[in-house]
């Protein structure tokens, strides 16, 4: 473009920050100050690149104009900060750069919280990067976009953005982008599943796993300094805090609302403990430490030496009780390499990835947040310090290989002698590790009523205190791992678990099985209950019960949760817990009726058709022996469908298996349900020849 006075074309976005993507928008401006034949020289620039099927975002304005604009849209004032002199009047091209900035900065008061809005919209739409196995890398929080809103705040001069740390990261997730743009041959900022071998071979790393790690860590180092960043802006809003300095522990001092060192705390020779002991105190007192705090204890601070002195231990446990205070100061430490040095171990954890749709964070995250959730229940065991450290160290054996609960228990023990722990506390953590997983596994697998289980469960914790650690680790590490890891009627089975042990634990004895409902026991056949989640029949005993139960409540868009199947005084119960798949529950009447013609064996026509198998991973059967006082045990583990149970069960039946009760667990898109088939089963022909029905059936 030959140069026309009084006309400038101008990049914004990432043209104007020259971060060029090979599939990329082009954002162009084009100025004037009132040319008259703007429209064809606009038309004479546009239409090259359109021919050239390039993505354009273009507009024609004044400076006047652009900057009325930019007041009134944040967004384009953002855009306008990129600006770059690309050809013609470069003196115009100039003036608006310099009067954005200056408008910029003089609205900074009322334009930053707008930002902020905005910012926390796109955040709640498309996640956080670090913990997305399919993150867009440019609009998740920690993604592009941020590190764009950061070069805002700075150039308002509100703070410091452009740390070295958040450079590297930025042209690290650059890369990611660029190279997401060549694997796929078009514009797309999603890094999903099927891409990532690809992507992580054009960055010249290991594999899939690798770039999840290196993404996960970048983007939190971009969400750490935006954090930062708007922690500023509010200081700088409000004004100098009220208070002055206050002590809040040893060599720590509040000052204008964040943790920092003591000035006689500074020295050639700091104590190892000072970082864990800052750490401490910032989380009890719900405060952020410092920037510059950090920067000296990372850079002058050792860490404690093995084993631990107590004041360490002590600051530590602090740390991980402080509940939710506790995720801002640990992922502020681990962002300046502090964490590493107090637990070697943790390094390898860090930015873990869990291909488990019920997690939604990285291991190490998740390790935290089960810390912070396990504060909520410090005041109904024993020992909260032990509590929160083993809720800590739980998945520590993720990423070895075997299962993660056996390879962590010696992981655990060697982290809790090394912060200084007595042995037998050392004993209990690891304990602790290796068994996390007991409660909710023989809760939702396994018969509660059976006097089997509940003595298996007993002998292995062993007592009461060590019982009320694993239920209050239970229940922290499921609302740590998110929402499809916990429901009302896992936690009711849990609890109705722990309560039968701690009654075994004390007297000795296992409890006696509920007493089913009178009305069921000595009221007419066939005889339903509806209650809410609650379904119960009872019928004349007949093997085939469960599946005609299980394809009713199918056609009735019901999943079973849990059934027990029993027999008293001669007549069959089924007891249930079922959920919706989607929408509200069914009329209760109608499905009463319909349970009662299939308790009848007046199962309707249409029911074949619409429980098919969908397909799927392939299914997997487990026989457990000595599991029950008078059943074999087969534990089905498969992906989850419409009628599965149905399926299942009629097969159990048409092979001649006598289903005493089930346990059905829907774990994200899995299921594990354990079946309990009256009589010895010790032939393994006949054992081969059901579970490969019960595998046909499961599709």
């Amino acid at each position: 473009m030959p140069p026309v006075p009084g006309v400038a074309l101008v990049a914004v976005g990432g043209l104007g920050r020259q971060e060029c993507a090979p599939y990329g928008d082009v954002d162009l401006v084009l100025l004037h100050s009132g040319h008259e034949d703007v429209g064809h020289l606009a038309e004479a620039v546009w239409y090259p690149v359109w021919d050239a099927r390039i993505g354009l975002d273009h507009s024609v304005r004044t400076v006047p104009e652009a900057l009325a604009v930019a007041g009134e849209d944040v967004k384009v004032a953002l855009g306008l900060l990129d600006l770059r002199y690309i050809a013609g009047d470069e003196a115009l091209a100039g003036q608006l750069r310099a009067a954005a900035v200056d408008q910029w900065r003089r609205r900074a008061a009322t334009a930053l919280p707008a930002l902020h809005e905005v910012v926390t919209a796109r955040w709640e739409a498309h996640g956080e990067l670090a913990f997305l196995l399919e993150g867009d890398v440019k609009e998740a929080r920690g993604g592009l976009r941020d590190v764009s809103v950061l070069r805002a705040v700075g150039m308002a001069g509100v703070a410091d953005a452009g740390r070295p740390q958040v450079r590297a990261a930025h042209v690290r997730l650059l890369d990611v982008r660029d190279a997401l743009h060549v694997a796929t041959g078009r514009r797309v900022d999603r890094l999903v599943a099927q891409e990532r071998d690809q992507v992580a071979g054009l960055l010249e790393l290991a594999d899939g796993d690798a770039l999840l790690r290196r993404v996960a860590q970048d983007a939190r180092t971009v969400a750490y300094a935006i954090d930062d960043a708007w922690r500023a802006v509010d200081r700088w809003r409000s004004g100098p805090h009220p208070g002055g300095r206050r002590p809040i522990g040893r060599d720590v001092v509040a000052q204008d609302g964040e943790a920092v060192l003591a000035r006689a705390a500074v020295g050639p020779r700091p104590d190892p403990s000072l970082a864990l002991r800052v750490a401490g105190a910032a989380a009890a007192e719900r405060l952020p430490i410092a920037r510059a705090t950090l920067e000296w204890l990372a850079a002058f601070c050792p860490p404690p030496p093995v084993p631990w002195p107590s004041v360490a231990r002590e600051a530590l446990l602090t740390l991980l009780g402080a509940g939710p205070a506790l995720i801002p100061v640990w992922e502020a430490c681990d962002r300046y390499g502090l964490v590493g040095g107090w637990i070697p171990e943790w390094i390898r954890v860090r930015g873990l990835p869990q291909y488990n749709p019920v997690h939604r964070y990285t291991v190490d995250r998740h390790l935290v947040q089960a810390a912070a959730e396990a504060a909520k229940y410090a005041r109904e065991v024993a020992r909260p310090d032990l509590l929160v450290l083993a809720s800590f160290l739980h998945d520590v054996g993720k990423g070895l290989p075997g299962d993660h609960s056996e390879t962590g228990a010696p992981v655990a023990s060697a982290i809790a002698a090394c912060i200084g722990l007595p042995g037998p506390d050392v004993a209990l953590v690891g304990k602790l590790v290796r068994y996390h997983l007991l409660l909710p596994d023989v809760a939702t697998r396994r018969d509660l009523a059976d006097p089997v289980t509940i003595r298996g469960v007993a002998a292995a914790v062993g007592d009461v205190t060590t019982l009320d650690l694993l239920y209050g680790l239970t229940r922290a590490d499921a609302a740590a791992t998110g929402p499809g890891a916990w429901s009302a009627w896992k936690g009711r089975l849990v609890a109705e678990l722990v309560d039968r042990v701690r009654r075994t634990l004390d007297t000795g004895e296992a409890p006696p099985a509920p007493v089913p409902d009178a009305a069921l026991v000595a009221g007419p056949l066939p005889a339903v209950h509806v209650a809410g989640e609650r379904v119960a029949v009872a019928a004349t005993d007949r093997r085939g019960l469960l599946a005609a139960v299980a394809g009713c409540l199918a056609l009735h868009r019901l999943d079973v949760v849990t059934a027990d199947i029993s027999t008293v005084d001669g007549r069959a119960l089924a007891q249930l817990r079922v959920q919706t798949r989607y929408g509200a529950l069914p009329d209760g009447p109608a499905l009463a009726a319909d349970l009662r013609r299939a308790a009848l064996g007046q199962l309707p026509s249409r029911l074949e058709r619409h429980v098919r198998p969908r397909g799927g991973a392939a299914a997997r059967v487990v026989w457990h022996h000595e599991a029950a006082t008078d059943a074999a045990v087969l534990e089905l583990r498969a992906a989850d469908a419409p009628g599965l149970l149905y399926r299942v069960a009629r097969a159990l039946e048409e092979n001649g298996a006598d289903v005493r009760a089930a346990r059905i667990s829907t774990l994200g898109g899995d299921v594990v349900d354990a079946f309990y088939l009256v009589g010895p089963w010790s032939d393994p022909t006949v054992r081969a020849e059901i579970a490969a029905a019960v595998l046909a059936a499961a599709g």
